[in-house]
């Protein structure tokens, strides 16, 4: 692990291999940059790979505050103190909100953007069927006050269908890459539930002028399908990838798959 120093002095800690072009790897709610272990490995000979804790996760110190601008604010300035130009920039589940995030604010600095299980609206609305009910995000805020652990252990469950790993890969992942490896400090778990609902990217979309590929499980319980679909119809330069047999970490489950999409995508 490596260590920046923001701006106001809290620091933003990241795993770092290879050589190449940069590509930067966002990691999702309640999780850390051990997510993304097995892909840095398999990435190193083609690309720079940066992997930061976001703010409040793993090693990261907690955020300025956990508004989706201000996250994305700081890892834009850690982006820029290391100079990175030409970024690669791959953002899963909450990463894909803050990566969308920081193609407006600074997108001379990004080349491509690679989103998995992202979704611009997380709650369902009105005008809005393709998200989860406003009843079962609060139900998650109550259990994880009540019983943190076990109610991040059954989210990080949640996010393969029943059949997609069997139990030898489960318990592999949970020992090495669950919430339970690197914990996110609880003010960032609700922070983070506050973004998802009070965020709604759909009006960002059409200025975001970069090539892009949406990644999408089939099967995920977390984003539907239709949010995938959505995006990858409503941002001006995207593809979508669509796995039909699939759940809401597809390079977790599916990782030879994944990163090869990837590479191919993310190629000079």
């Amino acid at each position: 692990m490596k260590r920046w120093t923001l701006a106001d002095g809290r620091h933003i800690h990241y795993r770092q291999a290879g050589r190449g072009a940069p590509l930067v790897l966002l990691h999702g709610w309640s999780l850390s940059s051990a997510v993304f272990g097995e892909a840095l490995n398999a990435l190193r000979d083609s690309f720079t790979v940066l992997v930061p804790d976001l703010p409040g996760h793993g090693l990261s110190s907690p955020g300025k505050d956990y508004r989706l601008t201000a996250l994305a604010d700081d890892l834009n300035q850690w982006m820029a103190g290391l100079k990175l130009q030409q970024v690669r920039l791959l953002g899963w589940s909450l990463g894909g909100q803050i990566a969308l995030r920081m193609a407006g604010s600074d997108p001379q600095r990004l080349s491509r953007l690679l989103l998995v299980a992202t979704t611009p609206r997380f709650l369902a609305g009105p005008d809005w069927s393709h998200g989860l009910a406003a009843t079962r995000l609060r139900l998650l805020q109550r259990d994880l006050k009540r019983r943190p652990a076990a109610t991040l252990s059954s989210f990080f469950d949640s996010q393969f269908g029943p059949r997609e790993i069997d139990a030898e890969r489960r318990n592999q992942l949970h020992r090495t890459v669950s919430a339970a490896v690197f914990a996110a400090q609880p003010d960032a778990l609700q922070g983070g539930l506050k973004i998802l609902a009070e965020t709604d990217l759909r009006s960002e979309l059409a200025g975001v002028k970069l090539p892009v590929l949406v990644q999408q499980g089939g099967v995920d319980a977390i984003i539907p399908e239709g949010a995938g679909r959505f995006l990858a119809e409503n941002l001006p330069q995207a593809h979508l990838f669509l796995q039909p047999e699939l759940g809401h970490a597809p390079f977790l489950s599916r990782p030879e798959i994944s990163v090869e999409r990837w590479r191919r995508f993310f190629r000079p």
